[in-house]
């Protein structure tokens, strides 16, 4: 199938979460959202308040950070920290695992500590994607992390924080579309900066993409650039 510019826009959640952010560029990045109709805006949650006022009454969701970027904080502060993100007007989590648990092979702390915030999301309404920050992980490890996000109920597994070392590939997406099936929405993340990336994160079964560049991705479609991707996977609610 063939991707309008309007289509694109609405895989893209517009995302501003650098911790220099002033409330002037979130404004910013909120009143561009609004003018390209993207799916959210991203921030931290210290600007969920104010994201949430400006796009009040739109069709841009507002996508809040929890555990971010590392993902070390204690499950119970996780919770807390999504639900008042929720109180405060986040319609969308995005959570860090806790990959050092993972990587010391705690497969049921992970899952419990995602399906801490997946349930405390859906009690408010809220979706929940999981970040399993890729670039750290081996392969079997990225099928662990990507399997329970998916068993405790998240709506989507996301790539990467784009605050590591590197950010998402679209073998690490293909691997976790082949992993959570056609049920559950994949993000990608991290690096996702021209209309080619992020069509070929599309092509390799991403669902969303986070990428701070949406703009410029947009306005490259518009353009006339090459948008044609096919066997889209329709996962993970509407774009």
């Amino acid at each position: 199938m063939t991707l309008t510019p309007a289509q694109i826009a609405r895989l893209i959640d517009h995302t501003i979460l650098k911790a220099d952010a002033s409330r002037d560029e979130v404004e910013k990045v909120c009143r561009e959202a609004l003018q390209y109709n993207f799916a959210s805006v991203c921030v931290n949650p210290w600007n969920v308040p104010q994201a949430a006022e400006i796009l009040r009454g739109s069709d841009v969701k507002v996508c809040a950070t929890v555990g971010f970027p590392l993902g070390a904080t204690l499950p119970e502060v996780k919770v807390f920290e999504t639900q008042r993100a929720i109180f405060h007007g986040a319609q969308e989590i995005d959570m860090v695992i806790n990959i050092g648990a993972l990587k010391s092979g705690q497969l049921g702390l992970v899952e419990a500590d995602i399906r801490g915030v997946v349930e405390a999301s859906h009690a408010g309404g809220a979706i929940c994607k999981v970040i399993i920050e890729t670039c750290l992980l081996a392969r079997e490890e990225k099928i662990r992390a990507t399997l329970a996000a998916k068993n405790a109920g998240a709506d989507f597994v996301k790539t990467s924080t784009g605050f590591s070392t590197a950010g998402a590939t679209p073998k690490d997406v293909r691997l976790m579309r082949e992993t959570v099936g056609p049920g559950t929405g994949v993000k990608a993340a991290g690096g996702v900066r021209t209309l080619e990336d992020l069509l070929k994160m599309v092509e390799a079964g991403a669902t969303r993409i986070g990428a701070s560049a949406g703009v410029k991705i947009v306005e490259e479609a518009r353009a006339g650039k090459t948008s044609a991707a096919s066997n889209i996977p329709q996962a993970g609610g509407a774009y």
